[in-house]
């Protein structure tokens, strides 16, 4: 008898890789596992519910003990299911979400149910996520939020918690590249702009519509680039934004009148600007400004209306800078008559017809400077005997570069009768002659000298000026463009920074340096006997 065929095998179950969930043995595409970690639920009945917003997905697993307490949910986050279209990893975030380092809605041990993302595979809180991108430029966080949905979440998160943004504005960039990006920055409190496009009214508007919050705005233009904005794009700019309190804006050549109205408004600089046929500026909680002209503008600006509207518009006005040609004794009497005695840093420079009656009047008006700047000015040394007299225990920072009416004899009692000076420069004010020097020449030196060769080959002068400085607290000395001097003798035990650029004719056995703590040395220009000289003083000051 012939033998009956077998019958075929049942089929095996599927098991091959991990399609099926190790838990429950669900399919694992479109599911989502509910089943505590030390129980295995059955390979059929129905599906899984999905988890509640407050189901923590980023911690850890339960304990296997049987105590009273519920099981916590735990998502399974593993690789192969990171790409699935259904993982709720891939859901968009809610508008609205808070912020960086902050703790989350809810609170308790509940999460929300996108607190963690995957990288390389494992689980990575969010919060963790944003704080590193939070450590990158702008352009990193930019690309960052190409990556993936979760990735872009974090760096929506680092946008919304900013406060503080730096921006480069390249030249092909129009300004729509700011109306992307500013919007999402809800906190955004600090802006500082390079710009190296045009700015006109469009970039302020932009500025004023996606910026709520804003309260410190810095604009810097770059060489190619050009500020169009006029005055009554500025006046409206401020007067939309009532929380800014610093306005700091370069280039300013096409302002042609100032008219600011703001409560808030603390200080403002503007720089580069040409002509003002009209300032004024009600601002009655500002306490620092600085207006710096170009050198060559001729423009028909009135420093004197301007000066005289000071203490009405601005009395609590403490800082000033002014840089114009066309300052005058005139304009520091009407500062005068301002009234500002709150003043303690005053700089006025560039002001070639100021002399020793508007020093008289900055006494009779100042009490209190910590800071005064006279550089380019015509006073003398009976102006600067004035000033010692006047602020013997507050001044500790006098600047008289390019003061040819200054001689030794002022420099010396200015260090002699001032205690708490720390900062003086006096560049090219012992000069032979201003008209054949080629202008400052600042170096940058960290730590030593750097050997420079001489960059111009003039005939030395005859020159008898000996210098002899002497003092307790003065950290820093400038001496550039002294062609002057002959001799000099610096004994300063704080001293840190000496600036002798361009001191062509100071001879290296007439030099004695006994500052211990110098540390850098500005000697562009110099002879290189003399800067073997100050080499050799320096290393042996250090090594006492």
């Amino acid at each position: 008898m012939a033998s009956q065929p077998k019958p075929p095998p049942p089929p095996r179950p599927k098991t091959r890789g991990n399609y099926n969930c190790g838990r429950c043995g669900q399919p694992k595409k479109g599911h989502v596992c509910v089943a505590p970690v030390p129980v295995a639920a059955p390979s059929g009945g129905g599906g899984a519910p999905s988890p509640s917003p407050s189901t923590s997905s980023g911690a850890a697993s339960a304990s296997g003990g049987g105590g009273g307490e519920p099981h916590r949910l735990r998502r399974a986050l593993s690789f192969d299911e990171a790409g699935t279209p259904s993982s709720p990893e891939k859901k968009p975030k809610v508008e609205g979400d808070v912020e960086m380092g902050e703790p989350e809605e809810g609170g308790g041990e509940d999460d929300d149910d996108d607190a963690v993302m995957e990288v390389g595979g494992r689980p990575v809180p969010r919060e963790v996520m944003a704080e590193v991108l939070r450590r990158l430029g702008p352009r990193g966080v930019m690309a960052a939020a190409g990556v993936s949905r979760g990735w872009r979440d974090c760096a929506g998160r680092v946008w919304r918690a900013a406060d503080e943004l730096r921006l480069r504005v390249l030249a092909g960039s129009g300004a729509g590249i700011l109306a992307a990006l500013l919007p999402r920055c809800a906190a955004l409190s600090c802006l500082h702009l390079r710009m190296e496009r045009d700015v006109d009214a469009t970039t302020l508007a932009c500025l004023a519509s996606s910026c709520p919050s804003l309260k410190t705005l810095e604009i810097t233009m770059a060489a190619n680039a050009t500020n169009r904005m006029t005055g009554e794009d500025l006046n409206h700019f401020v007067s939309e934004k009532p929380s800014l309190s610093v306005l700091k804006i370069g280039g300013c050549s096409n302002l042609d009148f100032i008219n600011l109205c703001s409560s808030s408004l603390s200080v403002l600089w503007l720089s580069d600007l040409c002509s003002l046929s009209k300032s004024v500026m009600n601002c009655p909680n500002m306490s620092e400004l600085s207006l710096c002209f170009e050198q060559q503008s001729n423009g028909c600006t009135d420093l004197v209306s301007l000066m005289d509207a000071m203490g009405r518009t601005c009395p609590n006005l403490n800082k000033m800078h002014i840089s114009s040609n066309q300052l005058s004794n005139e304009a520091v009497f009407a500062l005068e008559s301002a009234n500002l005695r709150g003043l303690c840093m005053l700089s006025l420079i560039l002001g070639s017809k100021i002399t020793d009656a508007a020093v008289a009047s900055i006494v009779r008006s100042c009490t209190s400077l910590e800071l005064l700047d006279l550089s380019g000015s015509s006073i003398s040394d009976n102006g600067v005997g004035m000033i010692c007299k006047a602020f013997p225990q507050t001044l500790s920072r006098l600047l008289l570069a390019l003061c040819p009416n200054v001689t030794t004899r002022g420099i010396q009692l200015a260090t002699a009768q001032l205690p708490l000076l720390q900062l003086m420069d006096c560049g090219m004010s012992l000069c032979t002659n201003l008209n054949n020097e080629k202008g400052p020449m600042f170096g940058d030196i960290n730590g030593g000298i750097r050997i420079i060769r001489k960059l111009c080959a003039a005939k030395k002068q005859p020159i008898h000026q000996k210098l002899i400085i002497k003092h307790s607290n003065l950290k820093k000395l400038s001496l550039w463009g002294c062609s002057a001097i002959d001799a000099l003798y610096v004994n300063c035990p704080e001293l840190n920074d000496l600036n002798l650029n361009s001191c062509t004719n100071l001879h290296p056995e007439r030099l004695l340096l006994q500052c211990p703590n110098l540390k850098n040395v500005h000697a562009a220009g110099c002879q290189d006997m003399l800067i073997g000289a100050i080499r050799n003083q320096v290393n042996v000051n250090q090594t006492r």
